[in-house]
């Protein structure tokens, strides 16, 4: 999971857990988010990336995850529905847009977790 909103990182954790998913990492910024990546030996079945965040905003993170790995998976996230365009050219499978229903997260989760991409 990758937002600059600590709170933000930690109800998505919650509610992912609640549903039944595991959190193997979180970042603050895309810089951070791209790092963590890069150490992961078996790499997270899905991204949930946030755009707006110091560093690097979520379209420079995304199209840099997806150069080191092409079959990452990518929810965006954002209150900033005029990007939703641009995330999904640029490789995202989804936006969902701030604030969403957990139903609605699980749902991108599942059709992402079976997608071909």
């Amino acid at each position: 999971m990758v937002d600059d909103d600590t709170d933000i990182l930690l109800l998505y954790q919650k509610m992912l857990e609640h549903i039944g998913f595991e959190v193997v990492g979180t970042a603050n910024n895309g810089e951070e988010a791209v790092q963590l990546f890069k150490s992961f030996q078996r790499k997270p079945d899905i991204i949930l990336m946030d755009h707006r965040m110091p560093k690097k905003n979520g379209i420079e993170t995304t199209k840099e995850i997806l150069t080191i790995n092409n079959h990452s998976k990518i929810i965006f996230t954002s209150a900033d529905s005029s990007i939703e365009k641009e995330a999904l050219s640029v490789g995202a499978l989804s936006f969902l847009k701030k604030p969403f229903s957990l139903e609605s997260l699980k749902e991108n989760i599942l059709k992402a977790m079976i997608s071909t991409q």
